[in-house]
């Protein structure tokens, strides 16, 4: 019985908030459309002698004019539209997801510190945690894992990743095994 109830809730959840993220995220696709158009003259060139719609330039800046002016419409409507639920509630769920892109430049930035195998370790377990699952089972679970996608990306599809600086203080035997495989 409890089930209706939850998927009741999140009906109404969706319903009442569905666009209450509506102006921050016009905002900032018109923050993105402007930055992308102030842009054009470096990264797009218009060259003499060349038919318009040949231009190397035309089409991207016909993109970005359109990108920009639908930004700018998008931003008037949200602005003047009403908003059921308020903003504040969606914008801290954007904020509180961006959590997870930070992990992510964690890991990009440890990994060439400690190696691939004990920085996948690592992560595996700490994020298990991190969604809140305690279970020994679910910490072995993560462990194996992560060996396994070290072990997949290393070993047999041999993708070069750097190896870790913390590798340069273990023997010899042990250190070229560890560059090689793991």
């Amino acid at each position: 019985m409890s089930q209706p109830r939850k998927i009741d809730a999140l009906k109404l959840y969706l319903k009442r908030d569905r666009r209450a993220g509506d102006l921050v995220f016009a905002i900032a696709f018109l923050v993105v459309s402007l930055i992308l158009l102030s842009q054009l003259g470096e990264e797009a060139k218009w060259v003499k002698r060349t038919k318009f719609f040949a231009q190397p330039a035309f089409w991207p800046t016909v993109s970005l004019i359109g990108m920009t002016l639908f930004a700018l419409l998008h931003l008037v409507g949200s602005a003047v539209s009403q908003k059921p639920g308020g903003r504040k509630p969606e914008l801290l769920l954007w904020i509180r997801s961006l959590e997870y892109a930070l992990w992510f430049l964690a890991y990009v930035w440890i990994v060439p510190r400690l190696g691939y195998l004990p920085s996948t370790l690592i992560f595996a377990l700490c994020l298990t945690w991190r969604v809140g699952y305690r279970d020994k089972r679910m910490f072995l679970a993560a462990a194996l894992v992560a060996i396994a996608i070290v072990v997949v990306f290393k070993a047999f599809l041999q993708v070069k990743i750097p190896a870790g600086q913390i590798y340069e203080y273990l023997p010899d035997g042990i250190r070229n095994f560890m560059l090689i495989y793991l």
